[in-house]
């Protein structure tokens, strides 16, 4: 073999190598950004054609060819040929979106025609115990503070129907059912429209004042009525416009989970799957957020979701489980960390206990049923009196088994000085109550649900 032919072989060789590094490059870049597409470019299936063709050295060599004429110009030419292609896919979009609004139209004038069915789309949680727990008596008064279908509501005035309860909501469409509710028990219910931190003035001009109402109730998180309505923009299973908002039309000047997502920088994100959604990987997920929109904004529920799911292997998409073993996605986090925070909820929450602690007179009752750890941890302290800034080490723990055993046993009460500010409820159960069995069962959207009650002193 003469020394020309081994030359050519060796530069040959080389080449191979150098290619295939550059398309190892590419490989990495659409891993991130080629699930942006999937929401907007017909499904999962054909970006995981393209991703694991790029995997075999023969696709490799007819890819390369394609993808030559911009990777012999350098790294800073790599976004021209993505845009050519997202440029496409952004066209399909505003089709799909006029198609949405057409579709969201004809839902909102099916909903308006049998506003009764939507109702039973939401199964009340822990129904029996919450009832219970607030014992209602003839002639009380009651607030429900989330008020949604009115489930829990039935079955208050089921067991006692000689009692006046005002059902507050921030969503319009609940408040819409709480008015048409109100037509069946005229004497009985009182609707308002608001956020928890409006209920004090809604309150005051109903005529209700401080240390007059018998027991309160909170319900927490998203009910099935926003979860079931792809417009609103809740589920990462139903692709629909990235809103979250709770009461969007009420202001629709507030910032929707799409101006959050397209607006704020890596870190900011990251904090906000940190702290609200308690999400491990969140400086990977914000990462992948924020090549994603580069190319073009993120507007979409699944193209959100494919986002995050790029971001990982596939076989760590549905690898977590809830607490029924079923596979859930891992955007389940993401979505809830960016919900609660377009929503303030847990600055609402706090807000809401105070005005509960308000207006309940001592001996009336509140019964707080939250989803995550988060709503917990906030009713807990509270309810306990521990500062929500304290952190929560083995000292703070220790408050809380005392403050505890305190709560559910007045008589050892003047033996125990746990912290500065004196206890105001008395716990009606030492631990926290969770769904039975069967009602997961019927309702496997409880399954998560933790009801804590207390009276206060």
């Amino acid at each position: 073999m003469t020394s020309s032919r081994k030359t050519s072989r060796w530069r040959a060789a080389v080449w191979r190598l150098e290619s295939q590094r550059r398309c190892g490059r590419v490989v990495a870049w659409l891993r991130v950004t080629v699930a942006t597409r999937t929401a907007v470019s017909g499904g999962v299936g054909r970006d995981l054609l393209i991703y694991r063709m790029l995997r075999y050295p023969y696709f490799c060599r007819i890819y390369k060819k394609f993808l030559s004429c911009w990777l012999e110009s350098g790294v800073f030419n790599l976004g021209v040929w993505p845009k050519k292609i997202h440029a496409t896919a952004e066209r399909y979009n505003e089709i799909q979106e006029q198609e949405d609004q057409t579709g969201a139209q004809e839902l909102r004038r099916s909903q308006d025609r049998d506003s009764e069915a939507m109702t039973k789309l939401h199964i009340p949680v822990m129904v029996d115990e919450v009832v219970h727990c607030l014992a209602p008596q003839k002639g009380q008064f009651f607030l429900d503070m989330t008020f949604g279908s009115g489930g829990h509501t039935k079955a208050i005035l089921q067991k006692e129907s000689d009692i006046i309860l005002y059902a507050l909501d921030r969503d319009p469409t609940a408040y819409a059912i709480a008015e048409q509710l109100s037509e069946v028990y005229p004497k009985q219910i009182r609707a308002l429209l608001g956020q928890f931190s409006q209920a004090e003035a809604l309150l005051m001009k109903a005529g209700v004042q401080p240390g007059t109402l018998d027991g309160v109730l909170l319900d927490l998180g998203c009910s099935s009525m926003q979860l079931d309505s792809p417009e609103r923009g809740f589920s990462l299973r139903k692709d629909g416009p990235l809103d979250m908002r709770m009461d969007g039309g009420r202001y629709p000047d507030m910032p929707t989970a799409a101006d959050v997502v397209n607006a704020l920088d890596q870190h900011a994100l990251a904090s906000i799957l940190r702290a609200y959604g308690e999400e491990k990987h969140a400086k990977k997920i914000a990462s992948a957020i924020v090549q994603a929109r580069s190319i073009y904004p993120i507007t979409r529920t699944q193209q959100l979701a494919s986002i995050v799911a790029g971001a990982f292997p596939p076989s760590a998409i549905y690898a977590r489980k809830d607490l029924l073993q079923r596979s859930t996605h891992i955007a389940t986090k993401t979505f809830q960390a960016f919900r609660i925070f377009v929503n303030n909820e847990l600055n609402e929450l706090y807000t809401g206990l105070k005005t509960a602690q308000k207006f309940l007179r001592p001996g009336g009752r509140l019964v707080a049923l939250s989803f995550h750890s988060l709503e917990d941890r906030i009713i807990k302290r509270f309810l306990l009196g521990i500062s929500m800034t304290e952190r929560f080490n083995l000292s703070a723990r220790q408050k809380v088994i005392q403050k505890s055993q305190l709560g559910s046993n007045l008589e050892n009460k003047e033996g125990i000085s746990t912290g500065k500010a004196p206890l105001m409820w008395k716990l009606l159960h030492k631990k926290v109550l969770t769904p039975e069995d069967q009602d997961v069962q019927d309702n496997p959207r409880g399954r998560s649900a933790k009801l804590r009650a207390a009276i206060k002193l």
